[in-house]
């Protein structure tokens, strides 16, 4: 573990060249060690960079402030995208990384959301697991068939499904390839999201996956 020059405390665990490197963004109350094991799962062989959220809220790590359940403060969550595709950047030349894939959780996810509309550029695609709309307006992104894969839950009491369908109708507006899958289950990561998110994560590897 370390945080140093980059900027976030972090871990990272090496991988196959060939293996598209993923970013782990965890939820609330998270740290750089909780998706590390479905990192490992979900993409076996492919390095894993995973960093802690530089805001606490009640003691609990998180990527952004927010005003209240589901009320995000916009202007640090833009501060805080702009230090993460930093702390990427500066990994991806330290460890000799390709453009990450982000695997994100709540909160995670959220902001691998803003970075894919606020940075594009940083991200080579997202899986996304009961996300938000991080942004009330959103900024004009190029996202040009840029892979994500959405993971929403039909009984969240945390995130509306008008809401996470806005979102990705955003993403799909801005260019990306958006595979929307909604599993019957609550906010919790289930079963269903692992194996989900490992078939997106092999099929990347085939031509015309999305």
């Amino acid at each position: 573990m370390t945080q140093d020059a980059l900027g976030l405390i972090h871990l990272f665990e090496p991988g196959a060249a060939d293996a598209p490197p993923l970013l782990l963004l965890h939820g609330t109350g998270g740290n750089e060690h909780d998706l590390l094991p479905l990192g490992r799962i979900v993409a076996p062989g492919a390095a894993l960079l995973s960093p802690r959220g530089a805001v606490t809220e009640n003691g609990m790590p998180r990527f952004f402030r927010r005003l209240a359940e589901g009320v995000f403060d916009e202007a640090d969550l833009r501060l805080r995208t702009a230090e993460l595709a930093a702390f990427v950047a500066a990994a991806r030349k330290r460890y000799g990384l390709a453009a990450p894939v982000a695997l994100g959780f709540s909160n995670g996810a959220n902001i691998a959301a803003a970075l894919l509309m606020l940075a594009p550029e940083v991200l080579a695609g997202a899986v996304l697991i009961r996300p938000m709309v991080p942004l009330s307006e959103p900024p004009v992104a190029d996202l040009a068939g840029k892979p994500v894969l959405m993971l929403s839950g039909a009984m969240d009491p945390i995130v509306p499904a008008e809401n996470a369908g806005r979102l990705a109708h955003q993403l799909t507006a801005a260019g990306a390839a958006v595979a929307h899958r909604v599993v019957p289950v609550g906010h919790g990561l289930s079963q269903a999201d692992v194996g989900l998110a490992a078939d997106w994560i092999r099929g990347l590897a085939r031509p015309g996956a999305a």
